[in-house]
């Protein structure tokens, strides 16, 4: 492999659940590098013709850490009611599961991550999701004894794995304020963190983009009021809480259409027909839309008369609450974590009580009523996008920790 000693090398590591706001931020950040200073190779978890893109900007390879669904395995054990028949059964099971884990998933994405580590050479190995996923990338990194930063995308808690993990990296860079303080909490001192908002290319969003080329393809009516609920159809991005406030509002709103857009990780493939049979029920038929995984967000987002986050877990800062608000649509998200950072309720944007279909439901209704209200968010939202997530801004703090952790001035 051939390598320009001139740069500092910089080894990402992807290791999401599907192609979303991660992912993406992540090839804002590789293709805003300073290449004059920065070398930059790209690892996945997943693969597909949108990962198989990153190679047109940046060396790329892709090393399973799925061999084995264990995740699935595990969300059926939680379910099931046969471990129960004897004392200590589940917590026995769970265990065969965590070592079925390492064997099949962990050792080998560890075993190939060393290797790549050994030919790339990195100088600084950057992990774009929390070190308990990205495990064999930050353990391949303390081996080598190349620094490692974490990307840190959500609230931190859980189990005494996770937070041993968390006293690996170097450094850690969290997404929002809430998230950086969820971190401390696990006892990363203030010295080895910091917070800095994702960045987006916000001039390859066009506000021009054909809103009514996204209804045809849905077959949406033209004068229908489309409300839209962006992201993975994942049971935490709350499409059931979406639901049920659609369900209230079907009668006083005939005209309206509630679109889920957004694509299925294969995990979540039941959920997904869970959704499905809901929306086939009586009041319900024909209002839902489900649009997969589009590649134009532009067009969704002008084809969307109101968006919408509905996220019953936190959400840690949103990629596409910057998108929405750089585009000017009038935007509707929960009163917890990353958005009560981003959206200053009644300015650019409205704020709903976390898990609450009835308020969620007159949130939009206030929407639906007020198209003065509805014009007036939006404007105000593009501004402080505009101002506050450049990818510009992004990228110049993210070579900054770099240039911090590798000693360069």
């Amino acid at each position: 492999m051939s390598i320009d000693r001139q740069r500092k090398r910089i080894l990402y590591v992807e290791n999401g659940i599907g192609y979303g706001g991660a992912i993406i931020c992540l090839r804002h950040l590789v293709r805003n590098l300073d290449r004059d200073k920065f070398e930059p190779m790209v690892i996945t978890g997943l693969t597909g013709p949108q990962y198989r893109e990153i190679a047109t900007e940046a060396r790329w390879k892709h090393i399973p850490d799925r061999r084995v669904d264990v995740v699935s395995m595990k969300r059926r054990l939680q379910a099931a009611r046969w471990p129960d028949v004897l004392p200590g059964l589940h917590w026995l099971s769970n265990q065969l599961l965590s070592r079925l884990d390492d064997a099949a998933n962990f050792l080998p994405a560890l075993l190939q991550t060393l290797w790549t580590v050994r030919r790339f050479k990195p100088d600084l190995i950057h992990v774009n999701n929390e070190p308990l996923c990205n495990r064999a990338a930050v353990v391949a990194g303390k081996l080598l004894g190349v620094p490692v930063v974490a990307h840190v995308r959500g609230d931190q808690q859980g189990s005494m794995l996770m937070q041993s993990l968390f006293k690996m990296p170097d450094y850690f860079i969290a997404v929002s304020r809430w998230v950086s303080d969820s971190i401390g909490r696990l006892g990363v001192p203030a010295a080895k963190r910091t917070y800095i908002y994702d960045g987006i290319e916000l001039h390859k969003l066009d506000v021009a983009a054909d809103g009514r080329a996204f209804r045809r393809q849905h077959q949406i009516p033209e004068e229908a009021f489309v409300v839209g609920l962006v992201g993975l159809l994942i049971p935490w991005k709350g499409q059931l809480l979406f639901v049920e406030a659609a369900r209230q509002l079907l009668q006083e709103m005939p005209d309206a259409v509630f679109a889920l857009v957004g694509g299925t990780p294969d995990e979540c493939r039941a959920y997904e027909a869970e959704l499905r049979k809901i929306a086939e029920q009586p009041g319900l038929k024909g209002r839902i839309v489900f649009t997969g995984h589009v590649s134009d967000m532009a067009a969704v987002y002008n084809g969307l008369d109101v968006v919408l986050s509905a996220s019953t877990s936190p959400e840690p800062l949103g990629t596409m609450i910057i998108e929405a608000m750089t585009m000017a649509r009038p935007l509707i998200a929960p009163d917890h974590g990353g958005a009560v950072e981003m959206i200053e309720n009644g300015k650019t944007g409205l704020l709903f009580k976390p898990g609450d279909a009835q308020d969620l439901a007159e949130k939009i209704r206030s929407l639906y009523r007020d198209v003065a209200l509805r014009n007036d968010l939006g404007q105000s939202a593009r501004a402080h996008a505009l101002q506050a997530f450049s990818v510009e801004e992004h990228v110049r703090r993210i070579e900054g920790v770099y240039r911090q952790l590798l000693k360069q001035p």
